[in-house]
């Protein structure tokens, strides 16, 4: 008789199962590592008290995770702190997730992803170092599905704030399909260098020099005081000089170790946080600080999302069409933050959802149809935490704010912006019927946005 395959799933589901009896057996703390594979590790902490590497319980305890594993299981399947070369590497790290407790003298249960895409999404307390005195407020445009308007979104919102006196940086964070420079930026008038050059050359500590932002064309200089700066993905090559845009990209996502001796790693996140920064720092050294800084992020699973929302900004927008692949990835991404509920609950009060391309103006049925979509997803996640005591109302309580997470806010759409070419006026964005469709979105958002702020125009 054919015996069927462990497949990822129910191995991983097997790894934790042994992980929690070997905490129990050992009364010892378990990190349970899995690997870029898949391939998972049992690592048990034995500084204070080191078990012998011949110990009985835990050959048994190797022997039986290996079994229950098995094609998924790492080459060293059971590791002692006290035989690794820097056990803290693995123990004392903020990535580390707590899964079980530590509880009648078993020790805790920690999961340790090691992955190339979306291990942010579940890495939401590791935190980037803040900068010094760091007043720019930052908003994050997010989508899980692309096509959405996003980046459209970030532009009209760019010049409206500019247009009310504020200094607003525009930062290009969809990497691999670059979009609201064009938008922003003339052929060719983006900056030398973009992000990309930033994390690449930064890297080998490189980075000084470097040309990362542009002002944009899309507000004219003569409509009063504001500015809107670019800092896109890519930058524009001097004549006659290389540059492999690809070749860079393949190579931003790694953390990196410590650039000196007894120095601090460097996570994607804090790389990508230094380079944001050093954008506004240039921004004020051509002008003034910036008061915005809108961050276009990459839609999908991906690592940079996952920075951006978790780590990289204040607060930061969900944009979603009615449909159910929507709602199913927003459903599987904010489960992930579920498992930490102490940032969760701070995560889910800096959210809003965008009704992104909504097509019946006025048509409140409809909006509420979104809208209650919007709060099947957050109560199923983000207001199902322990000691979570109180009902969250579907609809707001009257004379309140409507500010919700889950609360829509509508970008109307209609056909004359299915043929919108913004390359052909750079006062595309005053087009009555482009005004007409964002109005509540601008209105809305700057409220989130500026409510630190005086109006500066």
């Amino acid at each position: 008789m054919t015996t069927s395959p462990t497949r990822f799933d129910a191995a991983w589901n097997a790894a934790l199962d042994h992980a929690d009896l070997a905490a129990a057996a050992l009364g010892r703390d378990v990190v349970l590592a899995r690997d870029l594979l898949g391939r998972t590790s049992l690592l048990i902490d034995d500084r204070e008290d080191p078990i012998p590497t011949d110990a009985s319980e835990l050959a048994d305890t190797k022997t039986a995770f290996a079994a229950a594993t098995f094609p998924f299981t790492g080459l060293e399947p059971l590791q002692t702190a006290s035989a690794l070369f820097a056990p803290e590497l693995f123990f004392d790290v903020s990535e580390l997730i707590e899964v079980t407790p530590r509880h009648d003298g078993a020790g805790r249960v920690a999961v340790l992803e090691r992955t190339v895409v979306g291990g942010d999404w579940a890495a939401v307390g590791a935190e980037v170092e803040p900068q010094p005195v760091r007043q720019t407020r930052r908003l994050a445009f997010y989508g899980f599905k692309g096509g959405v308007g996003r980046s459209t979104a970030t532009t009209v919102l760019a010049r409206s704030l500019a247009e009310r006196g504020h200094c607003v940086l525009v930062v290009d964070l969809d990497l691999e399909s670059p979009g609201v420079s064009n938008l922003l930026a003339e052929p060719g008038a983006t900056p030398p260098h973009g992000i990309v050059d930033h994390l690449v050359e930064s890297a080998v500590g490189n980075a000084d020099g470097l040309e990362l932002v542009a002002r944009s064309s899309i507000l004219p200089p003569e409509q009063g005081n504001g500015e809107v700066w670019l800092a896109p993905a890519a930058g524009t090559p001097l004549a006659g000089r290389p540059y492999d845009y690809l070749a860079k990209l393949n190579r931003i996502y790694s953390d990196l170790p410590a650039d000196v001796p007894g120095g601090a790693p460097r996570p994607f996140a804090q790389r990508l946080e230094d380079a944001i920064a050093a954008c506004e720092a240039q921004v004020e050294e051509k002008g003034r600080r910036p008061d915005v800084v809108l961050l276009d992020s990459r839609a999908g699973i991906h690592d940079i999302a996952a920075v951006t929302l978790t780590k990289l900004c204040d607060q930061a927008l969900l944009f979603a069409v009615d449909n159910p692949s929507t709602w199913d990835g927003y459903r599987m991404l904010l489960s992930q933050w579920k498992l930490r509920p102490d940032r969760a609950r701070a995560l889910r009060d800096r959210i809003r959802i965008v009704a992104a391309m909504f097509h019946s103006a006025g048509d409140i049925d409809r909006l509420n149809t979104l809208r209650r979509h919007a709060y099947d997803v957050f109560m199923e996640t983000l207001y199902n935490l322990s000691d979570d005591e109180y009902d969250e109302p579907f609809l707001p309580v009257k004379g309140e704010v409507d500010d919700k997470p889950y609360a829509p806010i509508p970008i109307l759409f209609g056909n004359d912006l299915v043929g919108l070419d913004p390359l052909r006026s750079r006062n595309w964005p005053e087009l009555p019927f482009v005004r007409a469709a964002y109005r509540e979105f601008v209105d809305t958002v700057e409220k989130l946005v500026l409510d630190p702020y005086e109006d500066k125009s």
